[in-house]
């Protein structure tokens, strides 16, 4: 009986030692089983491709092809143990379905530190599984690994039109690319259009206000309502911080009878505004601006004023019991307020 050591062709690790019986065929069938591959040629460690099966003598080694031409395996551990060229040789990816073909040097150079650098620096480390043509197969999507592997060969972020760049970024952080990563979340940040602070008009206020349910919050917090007209609205428990009522054309902002209870207009600007016989009970209006402001017969029962500049004000026939006047910036005279 003759025993043969078989190794897959162009290398000369893990092989494996048969007995040598039968056809041709059944030598082949046997280092398919033995070496996992589909070994369809055999050849001597001088190259030369046997045909018959009493070519072979006792103790030969012998090296298996899929069909591909004859590599010396000294040849081949002599460039993987040259630094300057162990990184050359081409290999494939599939990624979801799609090949690409690069240089191992392309994804291991320059992002050194990520998870493909660490997959494919040295070869077979990872144990990387391959399709039945050899390329290695990943499980993630080809049209955003496309801009990363482009990136990764000339070191430039191009992402074609139609590519959603967030799916870009979540491959970059997978594969654990920070530069490119970071690159991207920059790009994202850019595109996105400015905050607009500018101040809506008062039709859009009032359209707003009309679009909103009774029991719903509504918040206007910093808006531009100069001269708005809101006569008889309902606006309890809305939020106005710091809104600016003042119309530099001496238009007066109107709110006459309107349900202000709650709400919220600390620090506003509402000189010359027209609260009359409105409702503003609990209602916050510190620090705000009411000169020459009308609240004739207001409710203001728990209102909190303090803070607030109420020169010249009108509080003829108001209720301000229980209302918070502290901190006044000016006088409050008798003659304003009858109660």
């Amino acid at each position: 009986m003759r025993r043969v050591t078989l190794f897959v062709n162009g290398t000369c690790k893990n092989g494996k030692v048969v007995a040598v019986y039968g056809t041709l065929s059944d030598l082949l069938s046997v280092a398919s089983n033995k070496l996992g591959i589909k070994a369809s040629c055999l050849y001597n460690g001088k190259g030369g491709l046997i045909d018959d099966i009493a070519l072979i003598r006792d103790d030969d080694v012998l090296y298996v092809s899929e069909g591909d031409p004859f590599i010396d395996p000294q040849n081949e551990s002599k460039v993987t143990s040259d630094p300057l060229v162990a990184h050359t040789d081409w290999l494939t990816l599939n990624i979801g379905g799609r090949l690409f073909t690069t240089t191992r040097s392309t994804l291991v150079s320059k992002e050194p530190e990520s998870m493909l650098a660490h997959m494919f620096r040295e070869k077979d480390v990872w144990g990387n599984k391959q399709d039945e043509h050899g390329a290695y197969l990943i499980d993630r999507s080809p049209e955003y690994f496309e801009p990363i592997l482009n990136y990764l060969r000339h070191g430039q972020l191009i992402i074609n039109e139609g590519i959603n760049i967030r799916g870009v970024l979540e491959e970059a952080r997978f594969f654990g690319i920070e530069q490119l990563a970071e690159q991207l979340e920059v790009a994202i940040k850019n595109s996105q259009p400015p905050e607009d602070h500018s101040p809506i008009s008062r039709k859009e206020f009032v359209r707003f206000l009309l679009a909103t349910p009774t029991k719903s919050e509504l918040r206007c917090q910093g808006a531009n309502l100069q001269g708005v007209k809101m006569l008889c609205s309902n606006a309890e428990g809305a939020s106005l911080k710091g809104c600016n009522f003042e119309d530099p054309s001496g238009l007066k902002a109107n709110l006459e009878g309107a349900n202000l209870k709650g709400v919220d207009m600390e620090g506003s600007q509402m000189t010359g505004i027209n609260l009359r016989v409105a409702t503003l009970k609990n209602a916050k209006l510190k620090n705000c601006n009411l000169r020459g402001a009308t609240l004739a017969g207001t409710d203001l029962e728990n209102c909190d004023l303090s803070g607030c500049d109420l020169q010249e004000a009108n509080l003829r026939g108001s209720n301000v019991k229980g209302a918070i006047f502290e901190e006044m910036l000016t006088p409050l005279h008798m003659s304003q307020s009858v109660r």
